[in-house]
């Protein structure tokens, strides 16, 4: 379903907003109030908009209904692919999800992995009404850097299988939908700039705490992929010594087991994390100094408004880690810089997953 640059425009608006009513989308375009009436009626016609309750304030007469992004019409998808699980998310239109199914195995074998995330997909449209014409694509996302001019990922070594080779083409002859091809944290920080802390923070940094650790950039309300599809790959900034001490969970990992405590996978640091188990003090202590460094890093370099932990990263290890962060640089007349704000990805569910079914809809309908 094609769209003009106007049509996006107005629904980019109205995205954001959730709800809003018609005299204040015209506000809020550059176009006149007839062409804006015009763009919103075909977008209703479309079944791309739908009218919501009126909200409250409107003045006098009756009020009219508000408006608001299609729930039913259209849908993506997205694919995460972690060292140790895999994750598979539908979406509507108004960025809300409709549903998310985890696989909780390590997806070593692709072939059996595709198998699995082919039957699931047919089941998850089954149960929620979907009809497969109406999905417009599929967002895949993996842990890994880009290389051979964006075809292909060199992910870390639990996902050889997946490493090296054009997914692209695969994929879309697998499922049958048009495929975009992002790194996790990217994707998740794609995610957060629609429905997180992109919803007021204009430029933010996202930081991806995974098997690995990298990032991803949002400027300007727009993600910041690079000439490689490699920006946010943060680690280059720490020499051979440092990556073994970058804040990477995979090395959380080791610690908990060495000291005992019951976890085997990521996935299951996330899900059970308990900040009193041993080893988890002596983690943070190791990896702050790395840590504050890409953090004032990213504050000297691209003054963001916001720095977003996320990833795989259990709350209140996150919350902990942020607590020890040290902006450096001292004042100048009893008056410091504005540094970004430290806080929590702001959503509920697979950040890489959830961030990878919006890059369809982004690249389609919005601005």
């Amino acid at each position: 379903m094609q769209v003009t640059d106007n049509e996006r425009f107005i629904l980019d608006v109205i995205r954001r907003e959730g709800s809003i009513s018609q005299s204040r989308v015209s506000q809020s375009s550059p176009l006149t109030q007839q062409s804006t009436h015009r763009i919103i009626g075909g977008l209703l016609g479309r079944n791309l908009l739908q009218a919501g309750p009126p909200l409250p304030g409107g003045g006098r007469g009756k009020p009219s209904p508000s408006l608001q992004l299609a729930t039913g019409t259209v849908f993506s998808v997205g694919i995460s692919i972690n060292t140790d699980c895999a994750i598979m998310s539908l979406t509507a239109l108004n960025c809300e999800l409709v549903e998310e199914v985890r696989f909780r195995f390590p997806p070593l074998s692709r072939q059996s992995t595709l198998e699995r995330l082919q039957a699931v997909l047919e089941r998850m449209c089954s149960r929620n009404g979907v009809d497969r014409a109406s999905l417009v694509g599929i967002g895949f996302s993996m842990n890994g850097y880009f290389v051979a001019d964006r075809r292909q990922i060199n992910a870390p070594e639990p996902l050889r299988d997946w490493s090296l080779i054009d997914l692209q083409p695969l994929l879309e002859e697998t499922f049958g939908l048009p495929v975009w091809l992002e790194n996790s944290v990217s994707a998740a920080a794609v995610g957060e700039s629609l429905c997180g802390a992109g919803l007021w923070a204009r430029s933010f940094a996202y930081l991806g705490f995974n098997y690995g650790f990298g990032g991803g950039l949002v400027i300007e309300g727009k993600p910041f992929f690079g000439a490689n599809g490699n920006a946010g790959e943060l680690s280059s900034i720490l020499n051979r010594d440092e990556q073994e001490v970058r804040p990477a969970l995979r090395s959380l990992l080791e610690v908990l087991q060495e000291q005992g405590v019951d976890v085997d996978s990521i996935e299951d640091i996330w899900l059970r994390f308990d900040p009193n188990w041993p080893g988890v003090d002596a983690w943070i202590e190791r990896v702050m100094p790395c840590l504050n460094r890409i953090i004032n890093a990213l504050s000297g370099i691209l003054d963001p408004q916001a720095i977003v932990f996320g990833g795989q990263l259990p709350v209140a290890l996150g919350q902990a880690l942020m607590a020890r962060v040290e902006y450096w640089g001292g004042d100048r007349y009893g008056v410091n810089a504005t540094r970004p704000r430290l806080l929590m990805g702001q959503q509920s569910c697979d950040a890489a997953a959830r961030g990878a079914a919006l890059i369809p809809l982004r690249a389609c309908f919005f601005v």
